[in-house]
């Protein structure tokens, strides 16, 4: 009996990103779970490991969308589509969100998280939401559009 596959199937150029993605996923459950009886672990272990994931991946992850791969696509389709103008709006709320609970984290003697766990929450569900775009809407939209010669050129620009 053949085994199915499961999940998407990427170009290997893209599989960096796809796997920033994954832990974007695992860090997106973390924030929709803090301060919830469903959550695993301390409010601060996830304030700690949005920094981790932030710092520098994450905000390399961005511009590296940015900066390597729309500017390539955009030489084989136009980027003038709602996909990518929604994908580009995300980046920006998605990058505010996180500078706004990063610089609340590390405010001196911070102890009260009520007023950022809604943020924690929202910030969860907006990184799930981007990253099942991505993965479901831009990435093949990409991959159909740039050549197979310019999509591994670009693999050696991500980081990994």
């Amino acid at each position: 009996m053949e085994k199915k596959q499961k999940g998407i199937t990427r170009h290997e150029s893209l599989y960096p990103l796809s796997h920033h993605h994954h832990r974007a996923l695992f860090l997106a459950l973390k924030l929709k779970r803090a301060g919830t009886e469903k959550s695993r672990f301390s409010i601060e272990q996830i304030a700690e490991d949005l920094k981790d994931f932030w710092e520098p991946g994450g905000d390399q992850h961005f511009r590296e969308e940015e900066e390597i791969l729309l500017p390539a696509f955009s030489e084989f389709a136009t980027i003038e589509r709602p996909e990518i103008i929604d994908m580009l709006l995300e980046h920006v709320t998605i990058r505010a969100a996180i500078q706004g609970l990063l610089y609340a984290f590390d405010q001196e003697n911070f102890t009260d998280w009520s007023d950022l766990l809604p943020k924690m929450h929202r910030l969860g569900h907006l990184l799930e939401e981007h990253v099942r775009k991505e993965e479901r809407i831009v990435f093949p939209l990409i991959e159909a559009s740039i050549p197979e010669e310019k999509l591994r050129k670009l693999e050696q620009l991500f980081h990994k």
